[in-house]
């Protein structure tokens, strides 16, 4: 829709006029914030745990105003292409299979080899050992595939343990270079403002342009293969894949400016959020030490993704993971720059992504696969909720990574985040797939949608609405639009949460969506929860219920409200005509039964883990666990592999919540005590617990295939970065 300047009022046109004699000037505020730039940033990476001891600023910019939301189109992820990728992030001819080869590598002298399972070839930092935990086995081969499967048997430094489903065939091999790119949210003119909402003019170096509009700038951004979210690779259960992620960090042929943010070094380290995955391929400090757990410009790594399910139970199969950066102390940082993949999986049984497919369940989907072995699916669409800030050019810069209180007029416009705040950080721009406020076009059909959120700090609440009026601006306020008449008017069908598909379908009026957490829904865009058949042409939107002003915690609604006070739309929906083949899609009453787990579970191992604030501490430390800051080599918990045990994560309080996420395999949760939330899907299996102020959740989980170092946190990334972490290692 276009901002239309009739509707508005005197005091509206006031606020936002484009007039240059109603803006209020920002010279004063800019002198009354001007400080010293007492440190300026080198144009090289330099070491990670800068600290300048000055204290942290809460101050944060008020982005430009978007006057022309809901107009560019929801961007729809497709499956990402195998093969290698030429430094320019193109794919490579078939004949330049050799190509894995190429480009030795000056820093570790082990060069790049071909993916396989040879010994001290999985990444870049060749043979090491490593200790599989307290009192645990010295590894001798860290830098190898615990499990390498060939078509023809399982190899690798533990191939010699009987593991039920093996061998799988070879792996389709994927390239993923981590890059230096650009990125634009919208493509809107803007308007500059103050935090009240009112007209502002920019900084003198930013100019309008013959129409007097603003436009923000584009973004620099550390991406996966140069776009932000990253690569979709579409996968399924029995069909494994090696990623080998390249980082070409230093690489920046346009010279962007990379701003303040993001691991100083330019390092990254990946992780597949919440594959059941040994912890050489699990992208996480805990197994990775070295450069403080990173991979530095130039250093690449094999992750080696096996598509297999726990214990090989096919209840254990889940449907949709993401990718994104583990850098310790910058993951947050390092998300918010772009890093950021999406990766649904497949059960090419009960759910293999073709509605049409005998066997299966027929959740929508239509599947088209390619000679490559990837595959896409029509109806099925991937949505990454993430929140931004913009720079205003006169709010300070300041934290113990970057500078002393530095303005950047320079930057007006581009992404601004500050790392240090330790209750989290929260943008007042909403994007869907990495676009502010978004149109999607729908037939009169069932539709999948899987919501992952990817925000740093911020918790979501999905409904979907009418209205009669419209979206109204709300310049100033987080979210910037709002949706005064918006009225529920379809249900929701969730079938799956983070850990796949649920045993029944819920069927709901409003889902919570916090940080690395995944929930799948189907909506029918063919009738209104009162009946009524849809018609071309009607609009709906999917709105944000959940107000969060800081990253402490939401200001929840009732469990079963269907009235709301806080209601910011994130995406317009147009319903067009009938779809081009029949929708042939159900949404079944029975989904998957849950995994087995003990009747009893008082001769379980039990293990409690309580999160409290560790300011005191100083620096770096503003979480503690079990009155521990995270230390990278040593575990909290040393579980033996196959023996099951039943966790507590208790909320210490203070009027927080923590998305609390456990690796490598799901969990069963047993008990909550202290809930002030709906959380119907727990009948379902999760990797992320998400803890309620003061709240205690107890939870079943295995160690099934594999050994080593794994880490357990919360991802809330600014609580993450600042020590709520803790180490944890299977022993054989």
């Amino acid at each position: 829709m276009s901002f239309d300047f009739t509707k508005l009022s005197r005091r509206d046109l006031f606020q936002l006029s484009l007039m240059s004699g109603s803006a209020a000037m920002i010279g004063g505020k800019m002198a009354q914030g001007q400080t010293v730039n007492c440190r300026s940033l080198p144009p090289m990476p330099y070491p990670i745990d800068v600290m300048t001891g000055a204290p942290a600023l809460e101050l944060f910019p008020t982005s430009p105003f978007i006057l022309s939301p809901f107009n560019d189109a929801l961007p729809i992820p497709q499956a990402m292409r195998p093969g290698y990728r030429q430094p320019d992030g193109t794919l490579a001819a078939a004949d330049e299979e050799n190509d894995w080869q190429v480009r030795q590598q000056a820093s570790s002298g082990s060069g790049r080899s071909r993916p396989g399972p040879d010994k001290g070839k999985q990444d870049s930092f060749g043979r090491r050992s490593r200790t599989a935990g307290l009192g645990g086995p010295k590894v001798p081969d860290a830098g190898t595939h615990q499990l390498w499967t060939d078509g023809s048997g399982v190899s690798g430094t533990d191939g010699g343990r009987n593991v039920p489903g093996f061998p799988l065939p070879d792996p389709i091999l994927y390239h993923i270079r981590v890059q230096v790119a650009q990125h634009k949210y919208t493509t809107s003119a803007v308007q500059p403002i103050s935090s009240q909402g009112r007209p502002q003019t920019p900084p003198p170096n930013i100019r309008a342009n013959a129409s007097g509009q603003y436009f923000m700038p584009d973004n620099t951004i550390y991406s996966f293969n140069g776009t932000f979210p990253g690569p979709m690779i579409n996968n399924e259960y029995g069909r494994p894949s090696l990623v080998r992620f390249e980082n070409d960090l230093d690489i920046n042929p346009l010279n962007l400016d990379r701003q303040d943010f993001g691991a100083p070094d330019w390092a990254f380290l990946t992780h597949l959020h919440n594959g059941h995955t040994a912890p050489e391929s699990d992208g996480q400090p805990h197994h990775l030490s070295e450069n403080l757990g990173g991979y530095q410009p130039g250093q690449w790594t094999d992750n080696l993704y096996l598509n297999y399910p726990a214990g090989n139970d096919p209840n254990e199969k889940q449907s949709f993971f993401w990718f994104h950066d583990h850098r310790m102390h910058h993951t947050g940082a390092n998300v918010y720059k772009g890093m950021v993949g999406l990766f649904p999986i497949y059960d090419p049984i009960l759910d293999p992504g073709d509605e049409t497919a005998p066997g299966g369940l027929g959740l929508p989907g239509r599947k088209t696969v390619n000679s490559d072995g990837s595959f896409d699916v029509k109806y099925d669409i991937p949505m990454a909720l993430y929140d931004c800030r913009m720079d205003d050019g006169i709010t300070q810069h300041q934290d113990y990574h970057n500078g002393c209180g530095e303005l950047h007029p320079e930057w007006w416009g581009k992404s601004f985040f500050r790392h240090f705040p330790d209750h989290g950080f929260v943008g007042d721009i909403f994007t869907v797939n990495g676009t502010a406020y978004p149109r999607l076009d729908v037939f009169q059909r069932k539709y999948r949608f899987r919501y992952l959120g990817a925000s740093v700090s911020r918790q979501y609440e999905i409904v979907f609405m009418k209205s009669v009026s419209g979206p109204k601006a709300a310049p100033g306020t987080l979210g910037q639009w709002t949706l005064p008449d918006g009225q529920i008017c379809m249900k929701m069908n969730q079938i799956a949460s983070e850990g796949g598909l649920l045993p029944n379908p819920i069927l709901r009026n409003a889902l919570q969506i916090w940080p690395a957490k995944r929930r799948e829904i189907v909506m029918d865009f063919t009738r209104y929860q009162d009946g009524s058949p849809t018609k071309a042409g009607d609009v709906i939107y999917m709105v944000n219920v959940l107000q969060m002003d800081t990253g402490r915690m939401g200001n929840y609604n009732k469990p079963g409200s269907t009235s709301f006070t806080y209601k910011v739309p994130l995406m317009k929906i147009v319903i067009g005509g009938p779809p081009p083949e029949k929708d042939l899609s159900v949404v079944p009453s029975v989904l998957r039964p849950m995994p087995l787990i003990p009747s009893k579970m008082d001769a379980l191992p039990h293990r409690k883990f309580t999160l409290a604030r560790g300011a005191a501490a100083g620096g770096e430390t503003q979480w503690l666990i079990n009155g521990n800051e995270f230390i990278a080599t040593t575990p909290l918990a040393t579980p033996q592999r196959g023996n099951p045990e039943v966790w507590t994560i208790q909320n210490g309080g203070g009027g927080w919540t923590h998305p609390m996420h456990m690796h490598m395999e799901e969990h069963h949760t047993l008990q909550r005590l202290g809930s002030t939330n709906e959380h119907p899907d727990d009948t379902g299996k999760e990797d992320v617990v998400a803890l309620d102020a003061s709240e205690g959740v107890t939870f079943y989980r295995n160690f099934r295939t594999f050994a080593g170092n794994y880490v357990a946190h919360c991802h809330n990334l600014a609580h993450e970065d600042h020590n709520m972490m803790f180490g944890w290692s299977i022993i054989p």
